[in-house]
């Protein structure tokens, strides 16, 4: 399993500016936003699925709102989509849910940003351990993952 560490090392790597932040452990965004004090949306949800292929692709999208499918299809030019269970997610990302990153998974996955999150300069996300969030730029997100940048989510 992959770690904060991991994340760390990535980063520096590829010379990427980061800021990790210290929270009690939690699994659900809502609940770090109201620790921290974060805006939820600027807190994003990294959501691990698959492709009908079974190739699995990284959904990052605000805090404050829900996964719109007939967008994420279409943003990817397939057919379908499906959440990858809870407990398999670690399997595809190499993170446990609630502690997903933005960037540096197990898999190589295709990415898709909520086109919304763009307004930020930097976004927060998981931070590779459910006591950690970590905040990113925006512009470095999207590049170090070659992301599609689509509307993705619902409006309600």
């Amino acid at each position: 399993m992959l770690s904060d560490k991991d994340i760390k090392k990535f980063l520096d790597e590829n010379n990427v500016w980061y800021n990790f932040i210290a929270k009690p452990e939690t699994v659900h965004t809502a609940d770090a936003a109201a620790l921290t004090g974060i805006p939820l949306e600027k807190l994003t949800k990294s959501l691990t699925l698959l492709d009908e292929n079974k190739n699995p692709v990284l959904a990052i999208i605000p805090g404050n709102k829900k996964l719109d499918y007939k967008k994420l299809r279409q943003a990817l030019n397939v057919k379908k989509v499906r959440m990858v269970a809870f407990d398999d997610s670690v399997n595809y990302s190499g993170y446990l849910p609630g502690a997903t990153p933005m960037v540096n998974h197990k898999l190589k996955m295709r990415v898709v940003l909520d086109k919304s999150l763009t307004s930020y300069e930097s976004i927060f996300g998981g931070g590779g351990a459910r006591d950690k969030i970590l905040e990113l730029k925006t512009e470095d997100v999207i590049s170090l993952n070659n992301a599609i940048v689509a509307d993705i989510t619902s409006n309600d």
